[in-house]
């Protein structure tokens, strides 16, 4: 897919975006316009190259109307300006966080879809339905053709801006008692069973709202709004499907509202998903720039993505990515931006780096102590310093900010896992399965919390989920192997490590060994993996098989890219040297042989070594066995077994002599 825009066409997207920052904050979505802000702040300055730029104070203004904008529907216009200071004094209501008052600015208390008690609809629903099992007659309504009563809005007549305004306060008042009422994170009683009690006369006023825009044949003039909040409501209530098909109409209707993005990218867990919704999409820049949000939580990471993130930089040439590709940067840029901040956290924490760690855990508290993200940070800095209960405390703290902060569940399930919690850290993890279903983390943590567990055939489960979700990682399908060698199934296990090995399982440093030599850059294998395969192989009695990957190991040490004739080689390398040692794996001027920078000795490679000067003896090649063990001599390691061997090679030599 691929999108240029002309000069008009940046034009009209800045209108868009200027747009999409006013009427996102006149209905108090602070998140959706803080995107489009931003977004408007990376674009190319219009007059960049204009020489007259700088307008004389003298101009005349210029007429506020705009052509890229869509003419406000006459209807809508007038029920604005007449609702315009009920609209303020809501929207003051709604800045201070009193909810139930914003909403009874339009919605009084006595209408039936706002019950002040939970009691009264009860009831309601108890008298009406009894008599309808004799009579439809004793139905209040009165009944259509086919007995069906006309659809009928429970709302007064108000503007679409007034009502979604009236209907989100009264979202977020239930939110905020059921938060109240939820027990503390992972606390005796937090089941996860708190619900916003608001939410089923929320879904059936707007569905009566929606019914009788649809028989008046009024659906074409909705503006998205009241559409993304019946979606949201929807998915809160588990339809997921209904709410799929609103989040659609939405962006079709105000392709603008990034929470509606958002929403419906958390509605698609595999690819499939998102090439079935992708042909219902408008085709415009946003649905561009989705498909690539998508592709990024769905790691499709591939070079069509990565052109398109180039194509979108020409676009939005100056945010912060484009400054610099790592966040200290962007912390240089905007040293009070908190957003993303966790991530950069667990890079720090991956890279051990505790004194940049503190340092952004610091500059964190000093902006903002309350944020989530900010907690994320010092559970972090707790967590390196092994203060695993402090870093929980900060986790959870995170929570109790905010139930929905993916991150804080995973975090505090890998604490839980080190202190040794697994029942704790298997409901971490779930609850961050619950916020985000494409999280291969919280996956992965389950199914290492499970294998501790010692059930293998849960732990393959959730172990496939992860590699699922992220095939190219090689630790996805190792972990995948390894269950299925517990289980005793050896050939799919070889199967998965071999995935693994293809998937990339390397050592990190050989992927910048790039030189005028070898300007591939050939990654080394893993020889953990290799080892494993060779050892899997040895248990199915296949013992070709089993030396052919221990060679492969221990080919590893020096990174030779091939070695066509490795006995007779290695028998006359043995012939010219002086010690008849160390001579396989440490020579690099041979012309048949393609050396690059390995791994050098490890356990592993050593185990490799041992194994086949074993293999040697059993099979009367006593040079290379000879060979093999003086090798582990040298290496240090299983030192005494080497020497039995190498006692074991002169008797047999002896012998036959």
């Amino acid at each position: 897919m691929v999108m240029t825009l002309a000069k008009d066409d940046i034009e009209e997207l800045r209108s868009r975006l200027e747009d999409a920052v006013i009427k996102c904050s006149e209905r108090c979505l602070y998140q959706s316009a803080k995107w489009a802000a931003e977004m408007l702040d990376s674009l190319v300055p219009s007059d960049e190259n204009d020489p007259n730029a700088n307008i004389s104070m003298d101009t005349d203004p210029t007429p506020n109307t705009n052509p890229f904008l869509p003419q406000l529907d006459p209807e809508e216009a007038f029920l604005e300006a007449k609702e315009s200071h009920k609209y303020l004094l809501a929207k003051s209501y709604f800045n201070t966080r009193e909810y139930d008052r914003c909403a009874a600015v339009f919605l009084p208390p006595t209408i039936p879809p706002v019950p002040l008690s939970t009691v009264s609809p009860n009831v309601r629903s108890r008298t009406s339905s009894t008599p309808q099992k004799g009579k439809s007659k004793a139905s209040g309504r009165p009944s259509s053709r086919g007995g069906h009563a006309p659809a009928q809005s429970p709302y007064p007549k108000l503007s679409q801006k007034s009502l979604f305004l009236a209907l989100y306060a009264k979202y977020l008042a239930g939110e905020k008692r059921r938060d109240e009422e939820t027990e503390m994170v992972l606390g005796p009683a937090d089941g996860g069973m708190t619900v916003n009690r608001e939410l089923p006369d929320l879904a059936r006023g707007l569905e009566g709202w929606f019914a009788e825009r649809s028989e008046l044949g009024l659906e074409t003039r909705g503006q998205g709004w009241l559409e993304y909040l019946y979606a949201v409501i929807l998915l809160k209530g588990k339809n997921e499907e209904q709410a799929k098909r609103w989040l659609i109409r939405s962006v079709h209707l105000y392709p603008f509202n990034w929470g509606a993005w958002q929403e419906l990218n958390d509605l698609l867990p595999n690819v499939d998903d998102l090439k079935q919704v992708a042909q219902m999409l408008p085709q415009n820049i946003m649905s561009w720039i989705f498909q690539v949000h998508c592709n990024q939580e769905l790691y499709q990471v591939n070079e069509d993505t990565h052109q398109t993130l180039n194509e979108l930089e020409n676009i939005f040439p100056s945010n912060f990515e484009e400054a610099s590709a790592i966040f200290a940067d962007i912390l240089v840029e905007s040293p009070h931006r908190l957003d993303g901040l966790d991530h950069y956290s667990n890079i720090l924490y991956v890279m051990a780096a505790r004194p940049q760690l503190a340092f952004i855990a610091q500059l964190a508290t000093a902006t903002d102590k309350f944020r989530p993200e900010t907690c994320c940070v010092v559970g972090n800095y707790y967590s390196l310093k092994s203060e695993h209960e402090k870093a929980v405390m900060y986790f959870r703290r995170a929570l109790t900010l905010d139930r929905s902060f993916l991150s804080a569940w995973t975090l505090m399930g890998h604490e839980y896992i080190e202190m040794k919690n697994t029942h704790a850290a298997i409901e971490s993890y779930r609850r961050a399965v619950d916020v985000n279903r494409k999280d291969y983390r919280a996956w992965y943590g389950l199914g290492q919390a499970y294998e501790v567990l010692d059930m293998s055939f849960y732990a393959l489960f959730y172990y496939q989920r992860a590699a699922a979700l992220r095939p190219y990682d090689s630790k996805m399908w190792l972990a995948v192997g390894t269950c299925y060698a517990k289980m005793n199934r050896l050939q799919h296990s070889i199967k998965a490590m071999k995935r693994s090995l293809v998937a990339g399982a390397y050592y990190e440093h050989a992927a910048d060994n790039t030189d005028a030599n070898h300007p591939t850059g050939r990654k080394i294998l893993d020889p953990d993996t290799l080892h494993q395969i060779a050892t899997l192989y040895e248990r199915l009695g296949d013992d070709e098989e089993a030396a052919a990957y221990m060679e492969l190991t221990l080919q590893q040490e020096t990174g030779e890219v091939e070695r066509p004739d490795t006995d007779s080689d290695d028998d006359g390398d043995d012939k010219d040297s002086d010690n008849g040692a160390g001579v396989s794996r440490r020579r690099s001027d041979d012309d048949d042989v393609e050396v690059v920078g390995g791994t050098g000795v490890t356990a592993t490679t050593s185990k490799a070594r041992l194994w086949l000067a074993r293999w040697a003896l059993r099979h009367g090649d006593l040079t290379r066995a000879d060979q093999l063990a003086g090798e582990l001599c040298q290496d240090g390691i299983e030192v005494e077994e080497a020497k039995a061997l190498m006692r074991d090679v002169r008797a047999r030599k002896e012998g036959g002599g």
